[in-house]
């Protein structure tokens, strides 16, 4: 009986695709459609879309917003348009804002409805700094090829063209869009320069100043770039090891921190009354504001120790 129950119920599955999801017959195209200065009828939803990011970027614009906001989504490597990102951001604030005010009141919807754009926040600055990195670990072999490309003879944009090709993302992004702005008529040099300012990569504006001065005094530009990209590996080098040995000084401050928290967390579980004390009393009060002062102070006290910068 089970086997001639999967046997129809498989019949009827096929038998649903057949009459309802394949067509019956050939479907006619409207000769509207073959037109190609007929525009598409937009959807309602569209309508209400693009009219929703046209609000939204016109006030970006009256605030002063777009070009920093634009830069920001650049740098995290975000290809939606800000307008759009701001809409969603928006949106999702709404929806956690009402979802909070319907299971725990005000103070909840605040909280969740805040969680939106400090998470986005967060999420722009993580891919932001993922994107750096990738960047400047690529950057030595981006400047081998484009040295190797140099000898065999090609010209300086054609070697970032193969960069461009040839590298991974985003260092193949990077170098497409210089190849792109210098297409239009933009200097190089300043395509460079932005590359630099958006990745914030020092050794790139080391690169962009060792070709702007190839570009006036000449010489041979492929053992620039050698030099360049030996300097680089060893900085890099250096970074990985400092890196390396500075892990155990963060893992031991995100202990330090959280063993505070932990601390109360237990006796707030096992003995209630212990606790009571500092918040049934002025002087409780006054000891749980001087905690969260040295907390704060020693929290910055050790994120200062163990970001170690060069």
């Amino acid at each position: 009986m089970l086997l001639a129950g999967g046997l129809l119920a498989v019949t009827g599955a096929l038998l649903l695709v057949a009459f309802v999801v394949l067509p019956a017959g050939p479907r006619r195209v409207p000769l509207s459609r073959l037109d190609p200065t007929v525009a598409p009828p937009a959807s309602p939803l569209a309508g209400a879309s693009a009219a929703a990011g046209a609000a939204v970027e016109r006030a970006l614009a009256r605030r002063g917003r777009v070009a920093s906001g634009t830069a920001a989504l650049e740098r995290a490597g975000v290809a939606m348009a800000l307008p759009d990102v701001v809409l969603l951001v928006g949106l999702a604030t709404v929806v956690l804002g009402a979802l909070g005010l319907l299971l725990g009141g005000v103070l909840l919807a605040v909280v969740l409805a805040a969680l939106a754009p400090l998470g986005t926040k967060v999420l722009l600055g993580l891919k932001r700094g993922r994107r750096q990195a990738a960047f400047a670990d690529q950057l030595d072999d981006s400047l081998q090829l484009m040295a190797s490309s140099l000898r065999a003879g090609h010209s300086l944009l054609r070697a970032v063209d193969a960069v461009s090709t040839e590298a991974a993302a985003p260092t193949s992004e990077e170098f497409a869009r210089i190849v792109n702005e210098t297409r239009v008529g933009r200097d190089l040099g300043d395509a460079l320069d932005e590359v630099a300012e958006r990745t914030g990569s020092d050794d790139f504006r080391w690169v962009a100043q060792a070709i702007g001065i190839h570009r006036e005094v000449g010489g041979n530009l492929a053992e620039v770039l050698d030099t360049v990209g030996h300097t680089i590996r060893e900085r890099n080098a250096i970074r990985r090891q400092v890196k390396a040995l500075s892990a155990e000084g963060k893992l031991s401050a995100i202990v330090l921190m959280a063993l505070p928290f932990g601390i109360v967390a237990f006796l707030a579980g096992t003995n209630p009354a212990y606790l009571s004390a500092f918040t049934d009393s002025f002087a409780g009060w006054c000891m749980t504001a001087a905690v969260v002062v040295l907390l704060v102070v020693g929290g910055l006290w050790l994120k200062k120790t163990v970001a170690i910068r060069f």
